[in-house]
């Protein structure tokens, strides 16, 4: 149609191009369609249509500019794009016409179009040198906002780095992390799939295959990419498709169908009702442009007679396929039925008559209005507030750019502006392909999502949706099931990251989410629990008197010091019979003195260490066992002492009298007291937390601090018993019934094996055990000294007291 400006439009109303085989003999036929028509974007260009007419009656809008249009069939192919670039560019008719229509204008003032983003890109190279604006409707490649490539670029559709975001964000919404991916060998579905692909590996999606495909492909191609899909794994595709490209696979898919699968759709195709038919597809979700309502568009739609259609190819060759009659008479005597004017386009059920769902239409309606604003804004300057239009000013392409790039206005309740890159704001409907009560399925809006909000919140869900097949469950799509917490996740070899083992963190350390790459070790004094997700404290471990090793010890420690002192106390009371006397009673008191404080100084190694019981134990322990040592050693000097001052003028006794032994016995002691404080001044004992002997417990010990301290108070302790030993051993021939020497022998032997077998035992004895080992060796040799050198004289002073006096005692040959 004329006008005073034209504005172009390029559509794919057919879907294929008349291919020819050229032999260079001859002229090319003109390039054309094949086909049929493509109900949908007859309707698109018929939205146009709407559009200019209304702006041509509107009073506000360029009033008094007439617009024209110049619409072109691209076929959805690049060779009839770049064909019509080219026309509309040059104001070159199609075919030469000398009437009145044909149009004075020359070249377009702005195109709208095309569909597709391949043959948008061809176009917008063609067209973009000379700064012709180009507004696309439907072609959504990323590539698009390229201002250095495509600097004339506008569309009202958002670019598919906006979908494929919202996409993925979808496919991690529902948990889905291991799918399969399909897309169109176009720029759409290779840019779209690539803009996907990288969205979702930054949301942990794995993908099990990505497959290419194109409406022109040997059938083989698609059977290739379905058995793909039947095969995978993978629950859940995700198909980047042009909706020519997805029809052909669906239709493969249904002479097979595959086991259920959950179809994730861009908006090329799942918001396409020609696509309902495919059943198995019900429950497929996706995100589309919303839906929208122009009024009169539908009356306009259906305002076609024979008579108007007769004027135009293309709306004849729709009317004879929609009521499938002829328009006029059969030129070629075939029996075919002539259309006889009784065809009611309101009974049609076609794509287009469908504005029951208008989407893609509104987003033409909205390119044509952005046009004319652009238009208006040029020639149209406001004058004493209304606005005055020269239908005569030659406008230049160059300006409506200009000017494109600042539109914003609203029609019917939409916004209209673009970006720096010529893009609008992103807002998509989340869609789902729902069964209804008839048994049909249709698409439901579910709810939104919208670019522009915070992360986190782009998603809003007002209804329940419907899954696999019209299922009421979530299918699970995922490589390896989720590693539960007291686990880490183990890549498995030549896989994607999504596929993984569950191992147990090892010991010692835990994992308290839910798919931990590691594990994480416990603080020092923690371990893990049976579950190895939460460290609990280390269960503390000593030597208390509450255990029954402890109250045994305890008990037997008491018990000696006890017998030591009933031993003193009948000594006491038989201080004056002959066997006291003739042992040494002084020595003896202080003997079983010192007995006392062994017993009792092993109840200071039961219980928690402090820094006071760790230097009391082991400084007590060395001094106590020193006296007790010191005074068995003096006993046996006394006995040889004696003995050898029987021998005729010998007078040694005078020489080892009481303060002799007195100060014999505390030089002994001293030296070891004074080891003992040089071992606490320099380096003493102190409480320490053991955590290397057991992983899973702490043992509260004492450590050394001085290990030289340690050995030395031993090996001092070691030293007088092996002397008291050797001088016990030179006593032992002395006459029977003063057996005393042999009995400190016996006592002696005793507690030199003990100590031996307990330094071995000590070193490998382990946490608290060492410290039972410990007062095991001062138990046994203090029992061993007490019973050994005061049982028997016990037993005679209150059983044998016949034998308790100085004749029996003298006598070589007693008898019982």
């Amino acid at each position: 149609m004329d006008g005073d400006y034209i504005i172009g439009g390029v559509f794919s109303i057919h879907n294929y191009m008349h291919t020819v085989k050229h032999n260079y003999t001859s002229i090319p036929e003109p390039l054309r369609c094949t086909g049929s028509v493509d109900g949908r974007e007859l309707r698109f260009s018929r939205a146009m249509v709407f559009a200019i007419e209304e702006i041509n009656n509107s009073t506000e809008l360029l009033p008094g500019v007439r617009l024209g249009y110049r619409i072109h069939d691209s076929c959805a192919a690049v060779p009839v794009a770049v064909q019509a670039a080219f026309q509309l560019t040059n104001g070159v008719q199609p075919a030469f016409d000398t009437g009145e229509t044909c149009s004075q204008s020359g070249t377009v003032t702005a195109v709208v179009g095309e569909s597709g983003s391949t043959p948008s890109i061809s176009t917008s190279r063609i067209i973009g040198p000379f700064d012709i604006p180009q507004v696309s409707h439907y072609a959504t490649c990323a590539c698009l906002s390229d201002k250095q490539q495509y600097p004339t670029f506008f569309r009202t559709i958002p670019s598919d780095r906006f979908q494929a975001l919202a996409l993925a964000k979808l496919v991690k919404h529902f948990g889905w992390t291991w799918i399969g991916a399909v897309h169109s060998d176009s720029d759409y579905g290779n840019n779209g799939m690539a803009a996907f692909l990288h969205a979702a590996r930054k949301e942990g999606i794995c993908v099990e295959y990505s497959e290419s495909f194109y409406r022109t492909h040997p059938r083989s191609r698609f059977q290739r990419v379905a058995d793909v899909i039947r095969g995978s794994t993978a629950m859940v595709v995700v198909a980047f498709v042009a909706f020519g490209d997805m029809r052909m696979l669906l239709e493969e898919l249904a002479r097979q169908p595959s086991p259920p699968r959950q179809w994730v759709g861009s908006e090329a195709w799942v918001t396409d009702p020609n696509l309902l038919r495919f059943s198995f597809c019900a429950g497929a979700i996706g995100v589309g442009i919303p839906q929208s309502v122009i009024p009169g568009l539908r009356e306009f739609l259906l305002d076609l007679s024979p008579a108007k259609v007769a004027g135009s190819q293309v709306l004849t060759e729709f009317w004879e396929s929609a009521f499938n009659c002829r328009l006029g008479r059969s030129t070629d005597g075939a029996e075919e039925t002539v259309c006889d004017g009784t065809e009611d386009m309101q009974k049609l059920q076609s794509p287009y008559t469908d504005t029951s769902q208008l989407r893609i239409t509104n987003m033409v309606y909205k390119a044509v209005y952005a046009i004319a604003h652009a238009m208006h804004n040029v020639m149209c300057p406001e004058r004493n507030s209304a606005p005055q239009c020269d239908r005569f000013t030659k406008i230049q392409p160059s300006q409506v750019l200009g000017q494109l790039k600042r539109v914003n206005f609203s029609r019917n309740g939409y916004q209209v502006s673009f970006d720096a890159n010529g893009d609008p704001l992103a807002l998509y409907e989340l869609v789902n392909w729902q069964r209804s009560e008839s048994g049909s399925t249709e698409i439901v809006t579910v709810g939104y999502y919208d670019a522009s909000l915070p992360a986190g919140q782009e998603f809003h869900m007002n209804r329940n949706l419907t899954w696999a097949q019209g299922g009421t469950q979530v299918l699970v799509s995922v490589c390896s099931e989720s590693c539960p917490p007291g686990t880490r996740k183990v890549l498995q070899k030549g896989k994607p990251v999504c596929c993984y083992d569950c191992i147990p963190c090892p010991e010692g350390e835990i994992s308290n989410t839910t798919d931990s790459p590691d594990c994480l070790p416990c603080p020092e004094e923690f371990w893990p629990n049976a579950d190895r997700d939460l460290c609990l404290p280390k269960p503390i471990e000593f030597l208390s008197f509450h255990e029954a090793l402890g109250i045994i010890l305890a008990t037997v420690s008491v018990g000696g010091a006890c017998l030591a002192v009933v031993t003193a106390t009948v000594f006491f009371r038989h201080r004056a019979s002959a066997i006291v006397r003739a042992n040494n009673s002084e020595l003896s008191f202080l003997l079983l003195f010192s007995l006392t404080l062994c017993f009792l100084c092993s109840l200071t190694f039961i219980g928690s260490p402090s820094d006071w019981s760790c230097m009391l134990r082991h400084t007590a322990f060395g001094i106590t066992f020193v006296l007790c040592i010191s005074c068995v050693l003096g006993k046996t000097i006394v006995v040889l002492m004696a003995f050898r001052a029987t021998l005729p003028g010998s007078n040694v006794m005078k020489w080892f009298g009481p303060p002799q032994q007195r100060m014999t016995v505390a030089s002994f002691t001293f030296i070891q007291a004074l080891i003992c404080t040089l071992w606490l001044v320099l380096n003493p004992p102190f409480p320490i937390k053991n955590l290397t002997t057991y992983k899973e417990r702490i043992i509260l010990e004492c450590a050394l601090g001085s290990a030289i301290g340690f050995w030395a108070v031993l090996g001092y302790i070691g030293l007088l018993a092996v002397l008291c030993f050797a001088l016990a051993v030179l006593a032992r021939k002395l006459p029977d019934n003063f057996n005393e020497a042999k009995l400190i022998t016996f006592s002696m032997l005793i507690f030199c094996a003990v100590w031996i077998t307990f330094i071995p035992a000590y070193v490998s004895s382990p946490g608290k055990f060492t410290v039972a080992v410990e007062i095991f060796a001062m138990l046994a040799s203090s029992f061993a000294l007490t019973l050994c050198i005061f049982a028997q004289k016990c037993f005679i002073i209150l059983f044998r007291p016949e034998k308790n006096t100085k004749k029996h005692l003298m006598s070589k040959n007693p008898s019982d």
